[in-house]
């Protein structure tokens, strides 16, 4: 296996899952900064917000688990896999949400790693050291805005590789074909379970406007 084509390959699937998230996609979901902005509107920036940005994209991805393990979803005006643009792509517009609403910047690349990172979980902090960036169990933002712009896509390479072979263990992605065929009760509590750790994951990742520290986990 060759783990820099492979990290590519998961990189460019996330890059464009996040360009979709920064842009929406046309008749199909608003740009992320209007979703945030619909929560930011009726609670501020506030847990309360986050909470209910998160109970409401469960709901969607309990359903598209039943959906997508039908290939039913591969109508969706996307070039991607179904259950990419299904469920990886719903749980993506939720972490972003929650970095919005605590005040961080979608533009910046550093917090796009990070956005990248809560997709992942586990092992990220090996990522960094991999790279040669010395960190313990946190690294604040501003660590990482010192970190040059090779180092930083070839941790974004690592993580687009370990995202790739994750999801592909657990059979969430093909990436020669669609999703493999499961029952849809099964797809559906996957995709439940997953969204609900990767909300927790990002609450304590962006826990507050660019000056809490970034755990790594």
């Amino acid at each position: 296996m060759n783990t820099y084509v492979d990290g590519n390959k998961g990189l460019n699937l996330l890059d464009f899952a996040y360009e979709k998230c920064l842009n929406g996609v046309p008749k199909v979901s608003k740009p992320i900064s209007e979703l945030a902005d619909d929560y930011i509107k009726k609670y501020g920036r506030t847990d309360i917000a986050i909470n209910k940005l998160i109970k409401n994209q469960l709901s969607k991805n309990t359903i598209n688990g039943f959906v997508t393990s039908f290939g039913g979803f591969v109508t969706m005006p996307v070039t991607l896999l179904a259950n990419v643009t299904s469920v990886i792509y719903v749980q993506m517009r939720m972490i972003a949400s929650i970095a919005i609403i605590r005040g961080y910047d979608l533009t910046d690349d550093e917090v796009q790693t990070f956005v990248y990172s809560c997709m992942v979980g586990k092992g990220v902090t090996d990522v960094f050291k991999q790279a040669g960036v010395q960190v313990t169990n946190k690294i604040s933002l501003s660590a990482v805005n010192k970190i040059p712009g090779r180092v930083l896509t070839t941790i974004n390479q690592a993580i687009g590789f370990r995202f790739i072979t994750k999801a592909g263990a657990k059979g969430t992605i093909n990436l020669g074909k669609v999703i493999p065929i499961i029952g849809a009760g099964v797809g559906a509590t996957f995709d439940y379970t997953t969204t609900r750790l990767i909300a927790n994951r990002a609450k304590k990742v962006f826990e507050g406007n660019n000056v809490i520290y970034f755990s790594l986990f």
